[in-house]
C-alpha cells in the first residue's frame, strides 16, 4: 500500500505539472509568464557562468550566475531594484572585508568583527531583501580573497557580468503586459455579483424558492471575497510590471489599472451587503417568514435589486463608464427603493417579524446602493 500511495502521488504530481505546461503553451497567462521567466533565468545564468569562467578566475565565477538569478525577477522594475540592492550589498561587504584585512590582518577576531559589522550594515533599509549579502560577500572576500584588491576587483567584474546577462534577458524578451486580462477579471467579478443579485430577486418572487441555491450563494460569496484579494494582488503586480517595461503601454493602462483596483474595493464593500442579504433570505426561508411577506413587497423589492444589478454591471465595464447613464440608473434604483420604503410603512397589519425582515432587506439594499454610488465616484476620480 505505501508503494501504491507513493506511486499515485508521483503520478498526480506529474499530471499536474503536465497540465501546467499545457496551460502555458495554450495561451498568455501566469503559467506562460513563469515558464518564460524560468527559461530566461536558465539561459542568463548559463551565459553568465560561461563568460565568467572564460574571463575571470574560477574562485569568483560562481558570483556571475548568482547575480543573474537576482537580476531576473517577475518584472523589469523588480529586477533593476533587486540588482542594484545586490550590487550595493556586494560593494559594502567587499569594502568591509578589504578594510579589516588591511587594517588588522586575517585573524579569528577580525572575522568576528567583520561578521558583526556586516550584520549591522545589512540592516540598512536601502539594501532591502539583499541585506544578508553584505555578510555573504564579506565572508568570501575575507576568506577566499584574503581581503586583496585583485580578488575584490574580479568579484566586482563577476557581479557585473551576471547583472548584465540577467537584465539583457529582460530586454530581449520583456515580461508580457496583462492589462486587458486584469480589467476583464474585474468586469467578470461585477457581472457575477450582478447575476447573484438578480438571482436573489428571482428567489423573492418565486412561489417555491430552493433553499439549496441560497446556501450555495452564501458559499460563493466567500469564494468571491478570496478572489478579490487575488485580483488586487494581480493588479498591483501588473502596475509594477508597467514600470521600466520596454513593451509599449497598452491603451490607458496607467489609468485603467488604478481604477480597477479601486473598483475591487467597491465590490468588496458591496459584497458585505449582498452576503448579509443572502443570509437574511436563507434564514427567512428556513423559518417560513419569507412566505409571510406582503404580496406587493416581493415584486417591488425585486425591482429594486434588478435596478441595482444593472448599475453594478455598468460600474464593472472594462471601458470607461458613461457617468450620465450610471447616474440615471442610480437615480432610478434610489427612487424605486424609496417607493418600497414608503409602501412598507403602510402595512401596519404585518407581524413584527415580517416588519423586521422587510426592514433588514431594505437596510441592506439601501447601504448597498449608497456604497456603490459613493464608490463609483471614487472610481471615476481615480
Amino acid at each position: 500500500m505505501p508503494k501504491e500511495a507513493t506511486a499515485r502521488r508521483i503520478w498526480s504530481a506529474l499530471t499536474e505539472r503536465a497540465d501546467y505546461l499545457r496551460r502555458a503553451a495554450r495561451g498568455a497567462g501566469s503559467e506562460r509568464d513563469e515558464v518564460l521567466l524560468g527559461a530566461k533565468t536558465v539561459i542568463a545564468a548559463m551565459a553568465a557562468w560561461v563568460l565568467a569562467r572564460y574571463l575571470l578566475p574560477p574562485s569568483v565565477s560562481t558570483f556571475a550566475p548568482l547575480t543573474a538569478l537576482v537580476a531576473l525577477q517577475a518584472t523589469v522594475y523588480r529586477s533593476v531594484r533587486d540588482c542594484l540592492q545586490y550590487v550595493l550589498a556586494m560593494a559594502a561587504g567587499a569594502t568591509l572585508a578589504a578594510s579589516l584585512a588591511a587594517a588588522a590582518g586575517i585573524h579569528g577576531w577580525t572575522f568576528g568583527l567583520l561578521t558583526l559589522f556586516a550584520l549591522c550594515v545589512g540592516k540598512v533599509r536601502r539594501f532591502g531583501q539583499q541585506g544578508t549579502q553584505v555578510a555573504v560577500v564579506g565572508f568570501f572576500a575575507f576568506s577566499s580573497g584574503q581581503g586583496q584588491i585583485d580578488y575584490i576587483g574580479h568579484l566586482v567584474a563577476a557581479v557585473g557580468i551576471g547583472a548584465l546577462c540577467g537584465l539583457a534577458a529582460h530586454l530581449v524578451l520583456a515580461p508580457a503586459r496583462h492589462t486587458r486580462h486584469r480589467k476583464q477579471a474585474v468586469t467578470d467579478l461585477y457581472t457575477t455579483m450582478a447575476q447573484r443579485l438578480t438571482d436573489l430577486a428571482d428567489t423573492l418572487e418565486a412561489s417555491d424558492p430552493v433553499r439549496d441555491h441560497l446556501r450555495q450563494w452564501r458559499r460563493d460569496w466567500h469564494g468571491l471575497s478570496a478572489a478579490c484579494e487575488r485580483m488586487r494582488h494581480a493588479i498591483d503586480s501588473e502596475i509594477e510590471n508597467g514600470r521600466m517595461n520596454p513593451r509599449r503601454t497598452i491603451g490607458d493602462s496607467d489609468e485603467a489599472l488604478p481604477r480597477a483596483r479601486e473598483a475591487i474595493t467597491v465590490a468588496e464593500r458591496g459584497m458585505d451587503h449582498l452576503r448579509s442579504m443572502t443570509r437574511t433570505l436563507d434564514y427567512a426561508l428556513e423559518s417560513g417568514e419569507l412566505g409571510n411577506l406582503p404580496a406587493p413587497f416581493r415584486p417591488r423589492f425585486s425591482a429594486v435589486l434588478r435596478a441595482v444589478a444593472t448599475a453594478m454591471e455598468e460600474i464593472g465595464q472594462a471601458s470607461r463608464t458613461d457617468p450620465d447613464l450610471l447616474d440615471a440608473q442610480f437615480d432610478e434604483a434610489t427612487a424605486e427603493l424609496e417607493r418600497v420604503q414608503r409602501q412598507e410603512g403602510t402595512t401596519p397589519d404585518a407581524s413584527p417579524a415580517v416588519h423586521a425582515l422587510q426592514g433588514t432587506l431594505l437596510t441592506d439594499a439601501g447601504r448597498l446602493l449608497a456604497d456603490l454610488r459613493s464608490g463609483w465616484q471614487s472610481v471615476a476620480s481615480t
